[in-house]
């Protein structure tokens, strides 16, 4: 069986994190710096970090998954797009809601859903749960 190539123009970057309450800013921290390397900047960076803020803090409130097992991060640019991704063990679709005017949270799909240009959720590959991703133009 012939080889494929890998696609020059895809670039990523992945991270695992362990589930606790730091590991969101260090995640924030991963991604300047990613997204500096790649020489990503202004709005599209400053979206691409409330992104992954939101992705990872959904996670770590609301994913129901064994003590011990983190989180994974990845980013990737290709098709003139860049893609900030959080996996974790919880097999539930995350959906957005409708939160009240008094509630402090659950504004956090929603604020996804409205900045990101497309946003989803698939199974992991090879493991339990899922990965969230939101996309950002890079053309912003």
């Amino acid at each position: 069986m012939p080889e494929t190539a890998p696609d020059p123009t895809v670039t990523d970057a992945t991270w695992q994190l362990p589930r606790t309450p730091r590991s969101a800013p260090h995640a924030r921290q991963l991604l300047r710096a990613q997204l500096t390397d790649w020489q990503i900047d202004g709005e599209v960076a400053e979206t691409a970090e409330l992104l992954l803020t939101e992705l990872v803090t959904n996670s770590l409130q609301h994913a129901c998954t064994p003590p011990g097992l983190g989180i994974g991060l990845r980013l990737a640019t290709y098709d003139g797009l860049l893609r900030v991704e959080v996996a974790d063990a919880d097999d539930h679709r995350p959906a957005p809601r409708q939160a009240a005017a008094g509630d402090e949270g659950g504004r956090g799909l929603t604020l996804v859903q409205a900045l990101a240009e497309r946003w989803g959720y698939c199974p992991r590959l090879g493991a339990t749960g899922k990965a969230t991703w939101a996309e950002l133009s890079l053309t912003r």
